[in-house]
């Protein structure tokens, strides 16, 4: 169900979209992506910050907070009127196909300038957001990364070392799955956590959905083997739950992990926070690299996930605007939202203060700045998130009611979502 957006202005200022003026001051309206535990909660965070904002610089925010279910189709209606914000907060991975609109300014020369320049950030940051060669439109704002999470008391109970292979991570969970406890836990409902996965287990083998000209390129041996990797920890291996298959969120994960019902589960760095309210306490949980196999082509252990922000080209109040992405990706602000959005720094040298456990930390920075390889920055970006991702829920369905899922059943998803994204392009 889509999730209603809530809306508080600041200063005062009477709201509306776009920009305005009120008393001789610039007005700029902001939407900001659902960061936190509700739409609420983010307008709790993020008034004062932006007050201080006010009252530093005389501009007025007109803050809206917009549900991820809507976002993307807000967004795309304003490109199409005109209308709508002047700064808006986006997922990273959507910058090559917002920018491949010309609907958002560019930070070029001038603009990255005005920002306080785009060395500021993490490289592999900032090239997750759009187009390889492109002038950006959009610069990082909020950093998450992939990581296996593992409860200690279990694996202390086991007398297990965390895992730092795959071979590793299949051996542990095949110890660790007894009765009703299982090794691992999986959102495999969720299209968007398995398309991550297939991406990077395909990663590590070397393999790309996309070639250098962005053509689609899903069927290869290296796509296969690293989707097939993937489902055998429910198929083969069997340390995880058939259940999983109608987990459509890493929430339900993490309560598994929480009650001892699972030993493991991959997630971002954000989990810390549904951990909590779960019961855990900091401690409680130890945070790994996601291992690759012993073979692997490349260490890769997550894709720069997280959030960026954009200007709209047809804002009136542009200065205004560059202001404002230069406060919210400044290193106070950066600081400040650390902790109440579980998120990681987006600049260069910057230390991560999501986090008490200074192993965590540098487990989760390690695997951004590092270990990290982009999703395809193309304009069918999306397409290929959801037919894949898709494809693959529907193949750990299949497991779970006894089916035996092969490399060709892998195969012909692949065509099938290749030749679906190619007929949307």
């Amino acid at each position: 169900m889509a999730v209603a957006a809530v809306s508080v202005v600041l200063s005062g200022c009477a709201g509306g979209g776009g920009s305005s003026s009120s008393g001789g001051s610039a007005t700029i309206t902001y939407w900001a992506s659902n960061q936190g535990s509700s739409l609420d909660n983010d307008k709790q965070v993020l008034t004062p910050v932006l007050k201080k904002f006010t009252d530093e610089t005389g501009i007025k925010v007109n803050l809206e907070v917009i549900g991820w279910n809507d976002l993307q189709t807000r967004i795309q209606t304003a490109i199409t009127s005109g209308q709508g914000p002047d700064v808006v907060n986006i997922g990273n991975t959507w910058g090559a196909a917002f920018q491949s609109t010309g609907a958002f300014t560019e930070f070029d020369d001038t603009n990255a300038a005005a920002i306080g320049g785009l060395d500021r950030f993490v490289k592999t940051a900032l090239d997750a957001g759009g187009a390889p060669g492109k002038t950006p439109t959009s610069v990082p704002l909020y950093g998450l990364a992939y990581g296996l999470y593992y409860n200690k008391a279990m694996f202390d109970k086991a007398g297990l070392e965390p895992p730092t292979t795959w071979e590793d991570l299949v051996s542990d969970a095949t110890k660790l799955t007894t009765g009703d406890q299982w090794g691992l836990t999986l959102a495999a409902g969720s299209y968007t956590e398995n398309i991550h996965f297939a991406f990077l287990t395909s990663a590590q083998n070397g393999g790309e959905f996309y070639d250098s000209s962005g053509k689609p390129t899903f069927n290869t041996p290296e796509n296969v083997a690293g989707i097939k990797r993937y489902l055998d920890l429910m198929q083969t291996s069997k340390v995880a739950d058939p259940a999983d298959a109608q987990y459509d969120n890493a929430a339900q994960s993490a309560a598994d992990l929480a009650s001892g019902k699972a030993a493991m589960f991959l997630s971002q760095n954000n989990a810390d926070t549904t951990l909590k309210a779960d019961g855990m306490k900091p401690g409680d949980w130890g945070v790994v690299p996601l291992p690759a196999p012993s073979d692997a082509k490349a260490q890769i252990s997550t894709f720069p996930a997280g959030i960026n922000i954009s200007i709209f080209n047809y804002t009136k109040h542009l200065p205004e605007a560059l202001k404002f992405v230069k406060y919210m990706t400044s290193t106070d602000v950066q600081s400040e939202l650390a902790e109440p959005y579980s998120v990681l720094p987006v600049l260069s040298g910057a230390e991560a203060k999501f986090t008490s456990d200074a192993d965590e930390a540098k487990v989760f920075m390690d695997a951004y700045q590092n270990r990290s390889k982009p999703l395809p920055q193309v304009a069918s970006e999306g397409d290929f998130e959801s037919t894949v991702g898709k494809g693959i829920n529907n193949l750990f369905a299949q497991i779970a009611t006894g089916k035996n899922v092969t490399d060709a059943d892998i195969s012909s998803m692949l065509d099938t979502a290749q030749q679906q994204v190619e007929a949307a392009g």
